[in-house]
């Protein structure tokens, strides 16, 4: 009895909550927080631009972030559906509680737990995220408005801004860049990563609210892209909306499909850094061995992890710190100097050893692998799925060349969180037309 009146409780709140303003509104702010930050077209000059993890060390942005995530809460202790958000963070709860333990054994100790604080706020944001729009076609709404408002910014800065929209040749880093558009964003991976997101986003804007306006969204997006320069996000788009029609049709067979594209995929790569057969092989094939001397790195993080397998060297305090760049190393290579391992599962090994690395697998391959197949079965919001499913492959197998994961600065490893979470809730949240995760019955609520 307690129970049905817990529901009837819960289903009279979500009707209460359709009707306000401030949830949404919370949406656009904290999606364009990370989309487009509160200081677009940064000075590529700029000191704190100049370090690995400047933007997301800045003081003001800890604030915002520390403020976005308050009203957050705020608005999850009222919410029917906030047992949703709480139930994403068991496995979470043990990856952070294993950084919060290798912080311990790191150089600087102080610096990897402000990091891990830091990237636990930008998980509560990103995983709220859906529930605060009143609904599904809200949600399809404001994402939409908010992405092509990205995208248009990005343009326009190119036309009006292009010393600060388009990489120069007098940049303090990376002047072979010239003449690649980067858009807001600061640099043009991020913007080329951004772009395919937009895509994704302007295909599912075009399928659930607008053709015309979705169609905007994709054109516009992709003209950024090609000229963004950013040839792996590039190649991967057409990839990965043909890897994600297959994944969805592919049924219990998904994981190892999964599993297996993304082993051989970062065997083949991580072989060029050690393997001299390797190296001819891919060279055979007309391809750079050293794909843009990101093999360097990656012999570099090898051997990092390799010091350290159980408990890596702390949460981002590895790259670009005193004791790598004034280290023995840095006499017979450049790769000291590196952002990171260009490599997201090299980063996660190196950061917490292999115990996380298994962590981060489970949490980012295995489970939402498992919650899309739930999700296709359901099939209440096929395109929302494919949208989450899409963003979520693209960011698995960027990550055998990039670093996404846990980039706490941006649009890119934010609109990963929300896709994973995402598939959680479409997969468990039993979500009706309105979007609002229902109240269950007893055994799902006891769950």
């Amino acid at each position: 009895m307690n129970d049905e009146r817990l529901i009837v409780s819960d289903m009279s709140s979500v009707r209460d909550a359709e009707g306000g303003w401030f949830s949404p509104l919370l949406l656009v702010v904290v999606f364009c927080f990370f989309w487009i930050g509160i200081a677009p077209f940064p000075d590529p000059n700029a000191s704190e631009l100049l370090t690995a993890y400047g933007m997301s060390s800045n003081l003001m942005n800890q604030l915002i972030v520390i403020a976005l995530a308050a009203l957050v809460l705020l608005v999850l202790a009222n919410h029917p559906a906030r047992w949703l958000v709480l139930r994403s963070y068991g496995l979470l709860a043990v990856i952070f509680c294993w950084l919060l333990f290798t912080a311990a054994f790191s150089d600087a100790p102080a610096t990897a737990l402000r990091r891990i604080v830091y990237a636990m706020l930008v998980c509560l944001c990103a995983s709220s995220a859906l529930l605060l729009p009143r609904d599904s076609d809200q949600f399809g709404k404001l994402i939409g408005t908010c992405v092509l408002t990205a995208v248009l910014l990005s343009l326009l800065g190119v036309l009006v801004f292009p010393q600060l929209a388009i990489h120069q040749g007098s940049d303090a880093l990376e002047q072979q860049l010239a003449g690649a558009w980067r858009g807001h964003f600061g640099h043009k991976n991020v913007a080329a990563a951004a772009m395919v997101f937009a895509v994704f986003f302007g295909i599912f804007f075009m399928k659930t609210r607008s053709f015309w306006w979705g169609a905007l969204i994709v054109c516009c997006s992709t003209v950024f892209l090609l000229n963004a320069g950013g040839k792996t996000s590039a190649a991967m788009l057409p990839a990965i909306l043909v890897a994600s029609w297959f994944f969805e049709r592919i049924g219990p067979f998904r994981i190892v499909f999964l599993v297996s594209c993304l082993a051989l995929m970062n065997y083949v790569l991580l072989s060029a850094a050690i393997s001299r057969e390797a190296q001819d092989l891919l060279i055979s094939f007309g391809i750079d061995p050293t794909f843009t001397d990101r093999a360097s790195v990656w012999k570099l993080a090898l051997g990092a992890i390799a010091e350290r397998p159980w408990v890596g060297h702390g949460f981002q305090t590895f790259w670009q710190m005193d004791a790598l760049v004034y280290s023995e190393e840095a006499d017979s290579t450049w790769a000291v100097t590196a952002a990171n391992a260009h490599n997201g599962y090299l980063d996660q090994a190196i950061n917490g050893g292999f115990p996380l690395l298994l962590l981060i697998m489970i949490w980012l391959v295995w489970l939402p692998c498992r919650h899309a197949g739930l999700a296709f079965r359901r099939a209440e919001h096929p395109e929302l799925t494919r949208l989450f499913v899409r963003c979520w492959l693209f960011m698995l197998f960027l990550a055998c060349l990039e670093s996404p994961f846990f980039d706490n600065h941006g649009p890119v490893w934010f609109t990963m969180l929300i896709a994973v979470f995402g598939l959680r809730m479409l997969a468990y949240g039993n979500l009706k037309a309105t979007g609002y995760p229902e109240a269950l019955t007893r055994t799902q609520l006891a769950s």
